[in-house]
C-alpha cells in the first residue's frame, strides 16, 4: 500500500507593506528655476533705476536721468558677478535681467534720446526711438534662446544692450557739460572731444539706428563675463587698468563715453577684417586646387 502524505496547509499569512515611502529631493536643475534673494534684489535695483530714468527724461532732467542709468550699469554687473560667484545662476534670475535691461537699456535710453534729440524729428524721431527698442527686446530674447541651448560662447553675438545704451548714457553726460550750468560739477573735460561734441550731437540719430542694428547683428563682441583678475596677468594689461583709472577720475564722462564707443566699433571692425581675410584666402585655395 501507498501511503500518501498528509499536506498541512499553513494559515494564510498577513502581507507587510515593505514599500518605502519615496520622499523626493529637488535635484539641482529644480532648484535652479528658484529665486535668490541677493542678486535678484541687484536686478530689482536696476529696473528701479530705469523707471526713474525715465521719469528724469520727461521732466527734462537729463543729467540725472543718464546718472541713474549708471546706477543701473552698475547693478546689472554686481547682479551677474554676484550669481556667477555663488552659483545661483537661475532662470528666473535670467528672465527678471532681461525684463530690468529692457526698462534700463532699452525704454530709458530711447525716452531720453527722444526728449532730447529727436522729438524735433516728428514720426522720423518717433520711429527711431521705437526701433531702438524693438532692437534691445530682440537681442534680448536671442540672448535668452541662446543661454537656454547650453553651448558656451567666447564672444557676445551682437552689441550687448548695456553697451549701446552706455554710449547713449556717455554722450548726454558728456554734451551736458556744454551747458554753463554743467560746470557747477567741476568736472575736467578734454578739450579736443568737446569741440566734437555739437557733431556727435545732430548724427546721433544716425548714431541710434546703427546701434539698433548692432544690437540684433551677427558681429562678435569681447565677453568679459568670465575675466577673473586674481590670474596671473601681464604687466601691460595692469599698466593699461591704471591708466584707464586715471583717465576717469580726472574725466569720467568723456573717458566712459571713448571707451563705450570703441567698444562699439571694435566688434565692427574685428567682423569686417575677418570678411575682409576669408575673401582674400578664398582665390589662394583656388589658385592651389588650380595648380
Amino acid at each position: 500500500m501507498k501511503i500518501r502524505r498528509a499536506h498541512i496547509r499553513k494559515p494564510p499569512q498577513k502581507r507587510v507593506n515593505t514599500r518605502r515611502v519615496q520622499i523626493k529631493v529637488p535635484t539641482r536643475e529644480e532648484l535652479k528655476k528658484g529665486i535668490y534673494i541677493i542678486p535678484s534684489m541687484f536686478t530689482c535695483g536696476n529696473m528701479t533705476f530705469g523707471f526713474l530714468s525715465v521719469l528724469a527724461s520727461i521732466r527734462g532732467h537729463f543729467i540725472p536721468a543718464a546718472w541713474f542709468l549708471i546706477g543701473a550699469l552698475a547693478c546689472d554687473i554686481i547682479d551677474g558677478r554676484i550669481a556667477r560667484m555663488t552659483n545661483t545662476t537661475s532662470m528666473f534670475g535670467m528672465e527678471l535681467d532681461s525684463l530690468s535691461d529692457l526698462v534700463s537699456f532699452g525704454i530709458a535710453p530711447a525716452m531720453m534720446m527722444y526728449m532730447l534729440v529727436l522729438n524735433t524729428m516728428g514720426k522720423i524721431g518717433i520711429a527711431i526711438a521705437v526701433l531702438y527698442v524693438l532692437c534691445c527686446a530682440l537681442r534680448l530674447a536671442r540672448f535668452n534662446v541662446l543661454a537656454h541651448t547650453g553651448e558656451v560662447h567666447k564672444h557676445f553675438v551682437g552689441l550687448p544692450t548695456p553697451a549701446s545704451a552706455g554710449v547713449i548714457i556717455s554722450f548726454v553726460l558728456s554734451y551736458q557739460l556744454l551747458a554753463p550750468e554743467g560746470y557747477n560739477l567741476n568736472f575736467k573735460t578734454i578739450p579736443v572731444l568737446m569741440e566734437l561734441m555739437p557733431v556727435f550731437f545732430r548724427v546721433m540719430p544716425i548714431v541710434i539706428v546703427v546701434l539698433s542694428f548692432l544690437m540684433v547683428s551677427n558681429v562678435p563682441y569681447m565677453s568679459f563675463k568670465k575675466l577673473k583678475l586674481s590670474k596671473v596677468r601681464t604687466i601691460e594689461l595692469l599698466a593699461v587698468l591704471i591708466v584707464l583709472v586715471i583717465l576717469i577720475v580726472i574725466f569720467p564722462q568723456n573717458t566712459i563715453f571713448i571707451i563705450f564707443a570703441i567698444y562699439a566699433i571694435s566688434g565692427l571692425l574685428i567682423y569686417i577684417s575677418r570678411i575682409f581675410f576669408r575673401r582674400k584666402k578664398a582665390p589662394d585655395k583656388a589658385e592651389q586646387n588650380d595648380m
